[in-house]
């Protein structure tokens, strides 16, 4: 660990809004790392509780918390980056967590590969991040970015969040700012432009996140009109960004089965959205899938039809 603080800085930037109960342990798992040369940006986005209170009892001399009024996630990140001085990015929710040495082994495999991003392993946690489970992917390996990208969504679906990744700045300031018209799902936009600007991934093996599960009221799981439509946006600029890259036949199906899943997700809250995603799927590929549920769930689907079926889900108060 002989004179680390001369290799390459790297800025840890966290945008948060009311995550007062979860960003103090999120940033005691940023200064437990053991690559010492790292900032750390907060943003808090005009948060209502004491996030700023629980920020600000760390008086790091490497930690800045910048203040604005309420501009939404991305607008939030976008500001991060704007203080960020750093030759790398780590983005990291407010509520999230990394394992002690996750940067040390993602920047000893990044130096001297500077078109490439680093991957992760990650997990899921409710409550004890000593409870988290890590379950291997088929994209934990080194993998061309436009391969990474396909094989994460064969099912439609894949994971991308921000603690995943460490990217040069050099790529950041290629592939521009988060868009701010996107709420729901952003990341899956942004990180899709970050993986298509790289030459390759390199997954680093040890390297953990912990991602914080069943948070009431997160943006995850937001059911209102603005974050369907953010999803279905997303959903449009992803596929046009792959099949600008390759337009194959498993790239339509993916695609098809991510329309399917919106479909299934969005209705009947947003129909307007599902019937366009159910279209949208439809005129790429052939594969079809059916929603997910339980038993009675799937006998109501076979006897109605799975949109009366989420009706009737949706009415008991089932998501």
């Amino acid at each position: 660990m002989a004179d680390r603080v001369r290799e390459p800085e790297v800025s840890v930037l966290i945008p948060c809004y009311n995550a007062g109960r979860y960003i103090g342990e999120t940033l005691e798992s940023v200064f437990r790392q053991t690559w010492p040369n790292v900032e750390i940006v907060v943003v808090n986005d005009g948060s209502s509780d004491n996030s700023s209170d629980v920020i600000r009892r760390f008086r790091a001399a490497n930690l800045t918390l910048v203040e604005q009024s309420n501009r939404g996630q991305t607008a939030a990140l976008n500001a991060c980056l704007a203080h960020a001085h750093g030759s790398y990015v780590q983005y990291l929710d407010a509520d999230d967590l990394i394992g002690p040495d996750k940067i040390e082994r993602q920047l000893t495999r990044l130096i001297g590969h500077p078109r490439a991003v680093a991957s992760a392993e990650w997990g899921r946690f409710h409550l004890e991040p000593e409870n988290t489970r890590f379950e291997p992917e088929t994209v934990w390996r080194d993998l061309d970015p436009l391969e990474w990208l396909v094989q994460s969504l064969a099912d439609g679906l894949g994971m991308m969040l921000p603690a995943l990744w460490m990217i040069p700045m050099e790529i950041v300031r290629a592939v521009g700012p988060w868009n701010e018209s996107l709420s729901l799902n952003n990341d899956a936009e942004y990180f899709t432009r970050v993986l298509l600007a790289a030459d390759q991934v390199l997954f680093c093996a040890g390297a953990r996140c912990y991602y914080r599960s069943g948070i009431n009221g997160n943006l995850s799981g937001q059911k209102t009109a603005k974050a369907w439509a953010s999803q279905l946006r997303v959903l449009e600029l992803c596929e046009a960004y792959l099949r600008a890259r390759e337009d194959s036949d498993r790239v339509r199906r993916c695609f098809a089965l991510a329309w399917q899943h919106l479909a299934h997700s969005s209705y009947p809250y947003d129909c307007a959205i599902a019937e366009k995603a159910v279209a949208c799927a439809r005129r790429l590929h052939s594969v079809r899938i059916k929603p997910d549920g339980g038993a009675a769930f799937k006998i109501a689907s076979r006897l109605v039809g799975w949109r009366i079926a989420r009706r009737l889900q949706a009415a008991s108060g089932r998501p």
